[in-house]
């Protein structure tokens, strides 16, 4: 074995994990989003303190951050008005600063300093050539402090550096 870890949308259960055993790393999934940040309070500076890689899966939230609109599903189910309309709102606020939603998606959660690495899902070889043209999009530094002013993100929320933007 080279490493044990342990995966799940839950943060405390997985913040527990971190605490009280030796995972090397837990995949969280959906709980570090442009949506949704509650990975951000506990779960990411116990896995810094203690060592432990986090693996990010679920970027898109189920889906509604690669294209909000008609159908669009958060956490496997239609999703709910008020996430459809912040999820419009972050993707006008994107093409207002000539990115996409996807690439922001991806940048997002891969610049706090406890994340590994970033999983998204793909159902076809052009949905995994476009997820690897969106990761390498740079996004611009503006478009994240637009977030944090509107109250999209919190302003403790590690952003990408201007290198990596």
């Amino acid at each position: 074995m080279r490493a044990i870890g342990v995966g799940m949308n839950r943060t405390r259960m997985l913040t527990r994990f971190v605490r009280e055993t030796d995972v090397d790393v837990v995949l969280c999934a959906g709980r570090y989003t442009l949506l949704d940040q509650s990975a951000l309070a506990e779960l990411l500076p116990a896995a810094q303190e203690r060592g432990t890689s986090v693996v990010i899966g679920g970027a898109f939230n189920s889906g509604l951050l690669a294209g909000p609109g008609p159908g669009a599903t958060y956490d496997y189910a239609a999703a709910p008005a008020e996430l459809l309309d912040r999820a419009l709102r972050i993707e006008g606020i994107a093409g207002r600063h000539g990115t996409t939603l996807r690439a922001a998606a991806l940048a997002f959660p891969a610049a706090h300093p406890a994340v590994a690495t970033v999983l998204a899902g793909a159902r076809s070889a052009a949905e995994v050539r476009d997820c690897a043209e969106q990761f390498a999009t740079p996004v611009p530094p503006d478009f994240w402090r637009e977030l944090c002013a509107e109250g999209l993100l919190p302003a403790s929320a590690p952003l990408p550096a201007p290198e990596q933007a």
